[in-house]
């Protein structure tokens, strides 16, 4: 029965499948120690509902069977104009990814429950306390780079995560997890321009761009505002330079200048951006950052 949700998955456009079963993941101690040592900046949230990292199961009673899943966004930079551009991963010319997604699994859930006759599912989608990519390691889509980033042989690591929990019993057979295929290369952390890759596999949040950009409440600083170079929203340099992604030059102009950004007020933004990755960081985070690199 699994062939036929990994042929469906496969036409829904989902680029890598696996399966694990709910137990404590790969790497949740040194999880544990990394929030320990507070280098999840001030992303609280992180630090809760350790008793659910620990056991996925937990999210959905009875589960037996995790359906870890990636599902590729383009590797062309979205860009504006004047020449400036945001992180690859916002396509902020499509609804936010959170809702795709759980749509295109609903579709799946469908066929599992059509297989299955009353088992129940639930799709989490970067929405709940799971060690995700920890999960999709586990089920042999790939291996995690020193980026952190999890790296799909000949695709790369422009997708996106999600996951089904369901009470089915699928057929999972014993897989051991993929052979870091990192090497000797150190491009990631050698590129990154605040440091924030400390060590191979290690990230410390409160310097990483992406944060500054996105998560964080305070605006971006004018030294952290040189170091962005040309992207106002979120940062891709770790991921560029991994000579398993595909040239990351490429762009895309879908977006309002940046001086239209900057005549926006909340109105107008909500209504072209609303239904976007961009509302997460709201239309006065994004001009500070703008800000911030034009000095």
């Amino acid at each position: 029965m699994s062939t036929e949700i990994i042929d469906r998955a496969e036409a829904l456009g989902f680029i890598g499948i696996g399966f694990s079963t709910p137990q404590k993941p790969l790497y949740f101690d040194e999880f544990l120690s990394w929030v320990s040592a507070r280098k999840n900046a001030d992303m609280s949230w992180m630090k809760r509902h350790v008793e659910l990292r620990e056991n996925p199961g937990l999210l959905l009673r009875d589960c037996r069977t995790i359906i870890s899943l990636a599902f590729p966004y383009s590797s062309h930079q979205p860009g504006t104009p004047d020449g400036f551009n945001v992180s690859r991963y916002s396509q902020p010319d499509q609804e936010d990814y959170h809702h795709r997604l759980r749509t295109i699994c609903s579709e799946l859930v469908g066929m599992l429950k059509d297989i299955y006759k009353g088992c129940k599912a639930r799709i989490c989608v970067d929405s709940v306390p799971i060690l995700e990519r920890s999960l999709a390691y586990a089920s042999g889509i790939g291996f995690i780079g020193k980026n952190n980033m999890l790296i799909i042989p000949g695709y790369g690591s422009y997708f996106y995560l999600a996951e089904i929990m369901t009470t089915a019993a699928l057929n999972v057979s014993s897989i051991e997890p993929m052979k870091n295929l990192c090497g000797s290369c150190t491009r990631c952390l050698d590129a990154c321009p605040v440091g924030a890759l400390e060590k191979p596999f290690y990230l410390n949040a409160s310097k990483c761009l992406s944060y500054l950009t996105i998560e964080n409440k305070v605006h971006v600083n004018k030294e952290d505002g040189i170091k962005m170079g040309d992207c106002f929203f979120g940062c891709d340099r770790c991921q560029e330079v991994c000579p398993f992604n595909s040239d990351g030059k490429s762009r895309d102009v879908i977006l309002p200048s940046t001086e239209e950004f900057l005549r926006m007020n909340r109105e107008s933004f909500s209504v072209k951006f609303g239904s976007t990755a961009f509302a997460r960081a709201g239309i006065e985070k994004i001009k500070a950052n703008i800000r911030a690199i034009k000095g």
